[in-house]
């Protein structure tokens, strides 16, 4: 089949789906712990949902077009579904996209927008009983102090550096930022210290997406799922704090750019902006992969200026180090080794990377003999889970979940639930919101799937153990207006957040 049919295979989908109907009837079980999906849409390509019985049955059913989208570009090897999975941009928020690395495609809905959005956790000695109410509140208004939350954050520890020292950090990543800024936090601590970007790549400012947004916001949270969070840790009886969010303006920026530059490339047979995607000839094959880069490296960094700023509040209210675990990205697209497949593509899209002890890609690591950590939030009144990858994680290309998932849509959220019920709720249960107690409905627990069941998927098919179970005790968030969402269908239970 010439190159140009094949590229309008990989985007023509059906109207009517062959299987849209009894798609999870056609869900077979299998034994290692995940369902295997082959249906008359899907062809040649192994699908495997990593759920519980449960999560299948409550997830909805207009994620089956999705799934199938991510079977459709050039050189897909499999597709994995994550427990946490719900609708996202054109694939799955909870999707891994294996596509072949010589020829396959770098797809950008499997990256998304938040381009490095991932997790941090930091540890301490200090007893929970020492996180009174009062001092939970005044973490709360400390850190607010110092870390600017919502959409429009700006940086209060860089403010707006100049467009050539910001090309060197999100050249330079983590290792400038330590060598010229004189951090404190241990690098070796994060999944990596920079992502590699080729010295003749330019960043596209300007344009639709304008990156330069995020000039000034790096060490700043954002809004919609990003967060803070004082935790206690059941195993160890003392505190955690987590935080979760990504490369802001600069990312979104370079996303949308992109993601108008593969519209541009194929006009004629790319309908649906979401399924852009860029293979190997194209010219802008490795730019928009130095572009995830360079997100990747704003985001890695953003969540350890984050951490230097929570741990100076850390020390003052508790009067103890507050000491950096470990920092994780999930949305990236990275060359990884697959035993199967050999060199490949791994896109994650709403998960995370889940290395076991032996992966040829930690030799000479710490976690060489161990895994890594892998961070997995819930809901603001729910577990978190920092597991460690087993040998069976290999079934699932090396990923497992990034969070719980939404369950209910920001807008149905908003319209199902009730503010003062809400509030109450998490006052009940000892977790201080904010400074003024008022929950975000769109980010309220009964927004999200029960973190428990979906963590119960993943230690079931054997590719990851329990190592600690977090709750929250203080939970910090941006509130921003509603805004209009893509993913917020009526009445529909879908959301696509970043």
């Amino acid at each position: 089949m010439a190159k140009q049919e094949t590229d309008a295979k990989a985007l023509k989908l059906a109207k009517g789906l062959k299987n849209g109907h009894n798609w999870k009837q056609l869900c077979l079980w299998n034994d290692d712990g995940y369902f295997s999906l082959s249906t008359e849409d899907i062809v040649d390509v192994p699908v495997r949902l990593f759920l519980t019985h449960s999560l299948l049955t409550d997830l909805e059913d207009l994620i089956y077009r999705q799934i199938v989208n991510a079977t459709r570009f050039p050189g897909v090897r499999m597709v994995v579904i994550t427990p946490d999975a719900h609708f996202g941009y054109g694939v799955p928020v909870g999707c891994v996209l294996i596509t072949d690395f010589a020829e396959g495609a770098i797809a950008m809905g499997p990256v998304g927008y938040d381009i490095g959005c991932g997790m941090m956790s930091a540890r301490s000695d200090v007893l929970a009983e020492e996180a009174t109410p009062e001092k939970r509140l005044e973490f709360n208004r400390l850190v607010m102090q110092g870390v600017s939350m919502g959409a429009g954050g700006r940086s209060h520890k860089l403010g707006k550096v100049t467009k050539p020292e910001f090309e060197k950090l999100i050249r330079g990543g983590a290792a400038y930022y330590v060598h010229h800024y004189g951090a404190s936090f241990d690098r070796s601590q994060a999944e990596r210290h920079c992502i590699p970007v080729d010295e003749s790549w330019q960043v596209p400012w300007g344009g639709a997406g304008r990156p330069e947004r995020g000039m000034d916001q790096m060490g700043s949270l954002g809004g919609g799922n990003h967060f803070i969070e004082l935790q206690h840790a059941k195993e160890t009886g003392t505190l955690f704090v987590q935080v979760h969010t990504g490369s802001r303006g600069f990312g979104h920026g370079l996303a949308t750019n992109y993601f108008e530059i593969a519209k541009n490339e194929r006009p004629d047979t790319l309908t649906d902006i979401d399924l852009g995607y860029f293979t190997p000839e194209s010219e802008h094959y490795k730019s928009y992969l130095n572009a995830v880069a360079a997100g990747g490296n704003f985001a890695i960094l953003n969540r350890l200026v984050i951490f230097e700023q929570v741990a100076q509040v850390f020390q003052k209210v508790f009067h103890s180090e507050l000491q950096l675990f470990y920092e994780i990205s999930h949305n990236l697209v990275q060359k990884e080794w697959h035993p199967d497949f050999g060199d490949v593509w791994v896109h994650r899209k709403g998960a995370t990377r889940a290395f076991p002890a032996g992966y040829p890609a930690l030799k000479g690591t710490q976690w060489e003999k161990t895994g890594h950590p892998v961070l997995i939030p819930g809901s603001n009144k729910d577990w978190s889970y920092i597991l460690r990858p087993l040998p069976g994680a290999v079934k699932s290309g090396f990923s497992v979940n990034h969070g719980a998932g939404r369950r209910l849509s920001r807008g149905e959220a908003s319209r199902q639930l009730s503010q003062h019920a809400m509030d109450e709720a998490y006052r009940k249960a000892g977790v201080v919101v904010n400074t003024d107690g008022h929950v975000p409905l769109d980010e309220a627990a009964p927004a999200y799937k029960s973190s428990t069941e979906v963590v119960k998927a993943v230690v079931n098919a054997g590719l990851a153990e329990i190592e600690y179970t977090l709750w929250p005790l203080a939970s910090l968030k941006g509130v921003d207006e509603r805004r209009p969402n893509r993913g917020d269908k009526s009445k529909k239970k879908t959301s696509k957040h970043y």
